[in-house]
């Protein structure tokens, strides 16, 4: 009896675990830089507008080209709604030869920014509407697969010193899931954890620096990336209201791709 129910367990599992993909990490080197705006016209009413190059083995060959336009409705100094257009040109290199595929993205987002002390926390919802171009031969063929994604940021701002020339530390992570019909074995699609620092510098700008890890799951389900990526990352703020009605408000222009 017990050969038989170690034989029906062989004959049930065997097969089941010979047919189970290996999973496969592939390790990336990433140069990110971008330039992000936040502007404010009225109590209610802005924008924001950014573009990003990605590059891989560091800066040799090109990832991806994005554009990014939305409008901005304040709800309260710290509460902000956003809706808006983005544009991608995504780098596929088979063969030595390198397409692009375009990506069309349409998102709304909401954005909480908040203080623990003296930490800055800013929290965001993100929703995205994207038809990503598919490439035959590394030519565009202008068919596109629709999917969803939903992303959440948390992002701190931590000082370090009491002088504001000095740089703050900035920490942050972002996940994201995704759905659709093209959307198979990952609905995951990624997590990115981000280290570095912070710092203003002349009237209405700042940066940060540092690294940042991005775990992805490719469509296969068993094959994911590893991207080791320098990001660089610039901002800009502009505020038209008057002196009188502007409010000291942690900033809330964390943009990414």
């Amino acid at each position: 009896m017990r050969n038989a129910v170690l034989w029906l367990f062989i004959l049930y599992y065997l097969p089941a675990a010979a047919q189970t993909p290996a999973k496969q990490i592939t390790d990336n080197r990433h140069v990110w830089l971008s330039v992000n705006s936040t502007m404010r016209f009225s109590e209610r009413w802005g924008a924001i507008a950014d573009i990003h190059v990605r590059r891989n083995n560091y800066i040799a060959d090109p990832s991806f080209y994005f554009v990014r336009a939305g409008a901005s409705y304040w709800l309260a100094d710290n509460l902000t709604l956003v809706a808006g257009y983005g544009h991608m040109w995504l780098a596929s290199n088979v063969g030595g030869k390198t397409g692009y595929a375009d990506e069309n993205r349409i998102y709304q987002q909401i954005i909480y920014s908040s203080r623990m002390g003296k930490v800055s926390v800013l929290n965001r919802f993100r929703n995205e509407q994207r038809w990503r171009e598919t490439l035959a031969n590394q030519q565009s063929t202008g068919n596109f697969a629709f999917s969803s994604r939903l992303r959440y940021l948390i992002s701190l701002g931590i000082p370090v010193s009491n002088n504001p020339k000095f740089p703050q530390i900035s920490i942050a992570n972002e996940v994201a899931v995704q759905f659709g019909k093209s959307v198979v074995y990952n609905t995951f699609d990624q997590i990115r954890l981000f280290g570095g620092i912070r710092q203003g510098f002349g009237k209405g700008w700042s940066y940060d620096l540092g690294y940042m890890l991005l775990y992805q799951q490719g469509s296969g389900g068993n094959t994911y990336s590893r991207n080791h990526t320098v990001r660089l990352f610039f901002y800009y703020t502009l505020d038209t209201r008057k002196k009188a009605t502007r409010q000291q408000e942690p900033a809330h222009h964390f943009e990414d791709e």
